[in-house]
């Protein structure tokens, strides 16, 4: 079952809450919207999926393209109205989606998520923000990516992301993590299940 949500904040952002009867909430950034990335993306809905049925999961569509800065601004609304929602919750993004979320959960001064996954996170996009965003993040992170990704320069939030010590999962899967999506989704589910 799945309602509609309007994420408040201004921008025009909306999403879809799957289980919406549950406890807690993996809040779900998709990839770049000027490249067809949505709530709708086959990642995020495989990662919906594959979540433990009392965890819930917010896929939300961004507002009008800003850049970057609003993008985060939504993630950073979706997140705060999702704690005002449920007990607890976590933050998880794809891609584009993936730089968004480790901004937003290093943004989130002492508020931070439960848990913090990313899939195939670029280091470029944002002039090596979601790298630096890294060593302020106050949660536990997963990072999974795939061994043959040649879309985006993951290596250096990877490597920065094992000195840290946090989780770090490869798959031998592209960029889109085709054939692979599924298992992608049962990490990030297993993830998320130990830490919400």
């Amino acid at each position: 079952m799945s309602h509609p949500v309007h994420v408040p904040g201004g921008r025009e952002a909306v999403g879809t809450l799957d289980s919406p009867d549950a406890d807690r909430v993996v809040v779900a950034c998709p990839p770049h919207p000027q490249y067809g990335g949505s709530r709708s993306d086959q990642r995020l809905r495989a990662v919906s999926d594959a979540l433990a049925p009392e965890i819930a999961c917010l896929r939300f569509d961004y507002g009008e393209w800003d850049g970057g800065r609003g993008e985060r601004t939504d993630a950073e609304n979706a997140l705060a109205w999702a704690r005002t929602e449920f007990d607890a919750v976590g933050l998880f993004g794809y891609s584009f989606g993936a730089d968004v979320a480790l901004r937003a959960a290093a943004a989130a001064d002492g508020d931070a998520p439960a848990a913090l996954s990313v899939l195939a996170p670029p280091s470029e996009l944002s002039d090596g923000a979601a790298v630096e965003a890294l060593d302020t993040i106050d949660c536990p992170v997963q990072v999974v990516y795939g061994e043959r990704d040649e879309t985006v320069e993951w290596r250096p939030v990877v490597d920065r992301a094992r000195e840290l010590g946090h989780a770090v999962e490869s798959l031998p899967a592209d960029h889109h993590f085709v054939g692979q999506a599924d298992r992608a989704a049962e990490l990030v589910s297993q993830f998320f299940s130990e830490r919400l």
